[in-house]
């Protein structure tokens, strides 16, 4: 498997997290360690493009994380990037 960079890693967490999904599912679905996780996720959070919801549940409340405004442009954006970049590479 090929190393992945950080802005990689920040797509698929934003794109996992367009609906509601709990730390386990996203940590599974970005390939990541708990660690690794955990300071993404604090990251994303501080700066914006991750929230965290609160629902209540019947026996406990649940913590899910969602994909803020803001992160639904920042993956718009790296994907106009990254079009831009293939563009580039072939004309060259």
């Amino acid at each position: 498997m090929k190393r992945r960079d950080k802005h990689d890693i920040a797509m698929t967490m934003l794109k996992a997290a367009k609906l509601p999904i709990q730390k386990t599912q996203l940590m599974y679905k970005a390939r990541l360690s708990y660690d690794q996780l955990q300071r993404y996720l604090d990251l994303m959070i501080e700066n914006g493009l991750i929230e965290n919801c609160r629902i209540e549940g019947k026996r406990h409340n649940e913590i899910l994380y969602k994909t803020t405004q803001k992160g639904l442009s920042f993956i718009e954006n790296l994907e106009s990037a990254e079009k831009l970049w293939e563009t580039q590479l072939k004309v060259s």
